[in-house]
């Protein structure tokens, strides 16, 4: 089973987490790290190199590490071609239910994916009564 895990700041532990709960003990994922961008190009470097060993240690089996540059939502899919799993977490509002919990880079890469999607809550997600309300279809 070939699984990729974007590894973002904030929210790394969550997917890690969950690619150790959903996938095979005895198959090699791939955690993919967001660069984020060409300002301080060295110190991000070694933040992101940190950053995917810091994950690996976590997952606890052999998973390959892979830096890529360029927007970061196609990137992801890209990375994602062939898998058979793609785990990321919510980037956006994360305190309540609904669409407003992915943020762009996250709707793009679920709406494209070309494999199966795991899309996890990086915390306890937010109880129903912060679903949003129906939308009032009643006109006077």
């Amino acid at each position: 089973m070939a699984v990729v895990v974007w590894i973002v700041e904030g929210t790394w532990h969550a997917c890690v987490d969950a690619a150790r709960a959903h996938t095979p003990a005895d198959r090699p994922a791939e955690g993919w790290g967001r660069d984020p961008g060409t300002r301080l190009e060295h110190l991000a470097a070694a933040s992101a190199q940190r950053l995917l060993q810091d994950a690996a240690d976590r997952l606890g089996r052999p998973c390959a590490r892979t830096e890529r540059t360029g927007r970061v939502e196609r990137e992801v899919v890209a990375a994602a071609e062939g898998c058979d799993l793609l785990v990321l977490a919510r980037d956006g509002d994360r305190t309540h239910l609904g669409p407003h919990s992915l943020g762009p880079a996250a709707r793009f890469v679920v709406d494209h994916a070309p494999c199966p999607v795991l899309l996890v809550w990086p915390e306890a997600p937010p109880g129903l009564p912060t679903m949003p309300q129906p939308p009032d279809h009643h006109h006077a």
